[in-house]
């Protein structure tokens, strides 16, 4: 399947001072079959190693780490001719094998010509066993399909090219936008992991689909009984359930298990995070830019991985999602805010690949708005809502505080159209900020 990953790859391979690039992300968002497709379709050979499941290639990173000694036996081993400028290397889970991870800083110093990239997950699980070789790689995260992505894998790559910008103004078709709410109503079920996508495409079935999402949830599950040695498997479990339903909604420590310290709570959260399977929202003034300058760790709400496996786990029948109207009816609204958190995420956060809401606690006028974003040089309030431009006081607060923000946004059901007496701009939910 296409991803927008895929012109990520070719510019790293044409860059003449590239290090090795490790692809980040959580279990089964397609790290290894966007790196196969890439190795298979830019290179003349092509050699993956599964730390994983070839538990034998261990001893190769035993010895001696030069890239030349290795380079030789992984030919001995697999038969394939590794040849820089023209072969990838592709080291897949490579979190299981700590010294191989120790291994891409001699490839960037000694051999820099050849093409490598690893992809890791639940890295930070692992921590205590590794020496990273931190200036030697360059990141890049790869989250669940995005809508776009879904779009294009559902053969509807035309109708994928009128998704709308934030700087957009002039209304879409109607056809058009009814066709977009229609498509976003089953992203809203099937979500963005591959599988699910796949399943979904192939048989058209949402039973299919369920059961995909079962057994991805199950091997989230296993994964965290792996490392036990380093968390408490009980709580991080527990939290992973817990958070799909506390969607939109701020975070206290002592609502998501009431019987564990603090501390430990705050542990797993920190573990989930970098595991990228939630991803906190923090509270900021957007006083001015960086917005995580004024940002708090306390005051926070949260993403789930996948808007899919957020309604499975929440219990959310199909049937609500396709029968309802409007689709930030659904569930709270917070259905709709996952979708918008999760697309904003994969286009860069709302500031550097982080996430931040607006929240004014005062016993007078407390208010909230949903997302704030940075963009340009411009700050710019987002509220996931319906209604009429006289119903987002909580906006209208921002602006007036905010009196430099050109705008305020609001995401819902309907085409795009200009309030300028409320310096509001409302725009499709499944736009691209």
């Amino acid at each position: 399947m296409k991803r927008l990953i895929d012109t990520t790859f070719v510019r790293w391979k044409d860059q003449p001072n590239r290090k090795p690039l490790v692809i980040r992300g959580a279990r089964q968002v397609g790290k290894t079959y966007s790196v196969e497709q890439f190795g298979r379709q830019h290179f003349e050979s092509f050699l993956k190693i599964d730390f994983e499941l070839e538990r034998s290639i261990h001893k190769s990173f035993e010895g001696d780490l030069n890239p030349q000694t290795l380079l030789l036996r992984f030919e001995a081993t697999y038969g394939v001719r590794i040849i820089p400028g023209k072969s990838l290397l592709f080291f897949d889970e490579i979190q299981e094998c700590p010294r191989a991870l120790m291994a891409l800083r001699y490839f960037y110093e000694q051999m820099p010509q050849l093409h490598v990239i690893a992809a890791v997950s639940l890295l930070e699980f692992t921590f205590d066993e590794i020496s990273f070789p931190v200036g030697r790689v360059h990141f890049q995260w790869l989250r669940p399909m995005g809508f776009r992505e879904f779009l294009w894998a559902m053969g509807l790559e035309s109708l994928a090219e009128h998704l709308p910008s934030l700087n957009q103004e002039i209304p879409l078709d109607e056809v058009i936008h009814e066709k977009f709410l229609q498509q976003l109503s089953y992203y809203f079920i099937v979500g963005g992991m591959p599988e699910a996508i796949s399943v979904f495409v192939n048989t058209g079935s949402l039973s299919e689909v369920k059961d995909v999402h079962q057994s991805l949830y199950q091997s989230y599950v296993q994964d965290f009984v792996k490392y036990r040695k380093q968390a408490d498997v009980q709580l991080l479990d527990h939290i992973f359930q817990e958070i799909p339903a506390k969607i939109g909604t701020r975070i206290k420590y002592t609502s998501l298990y009431p019987e564990k310290r603090v501390e430990k709570i705050k542990e797993s959260l920190n573990l989930l995070e970098h595991a990228l399977l939630i991803q906190r929202v923090r509270s900021t003034s957007a006083q001015g830019i960086p917005l995580g300058a004024s940002a708090s760790d306390k005051i926070f709400k949260t993403i789930f991985v996948d808007i899919g496996l957020m309604q499975h786990i929440c219990g959310i029948p199909p049937s609500l999602v396709l029968e309802q109207a409007n689709l930030l009816d659904v569930y709270r609204g917070a259905l709709a805010e996952q979708f918008v958190g999760q697309e904003l995420l994969l286009h860069g956060g709302s500031e550097n690949d982080k996430l931040y809401y607006w929240t004014r606690m005062k016993k007078s006028s407390s208010a909230e708005v949903d997302f704030v974003i940075a963009r340009e040089g411009e700050i710019y309030p987002v509220e996931v809502k319906s209604g009429r431009p006289g119903r987002f006081k909580s906006l209208k607060l921002f602006l007036e505080e905010h009196p430099h923000s050109p705008r305020g946004i609001v995401l819902n059901a309907g085409n795009i159209h200009l309030e300028n007496d409320y310096r509001l701009k409302f725009m499709p939910l499944y736009t691209t900020l």
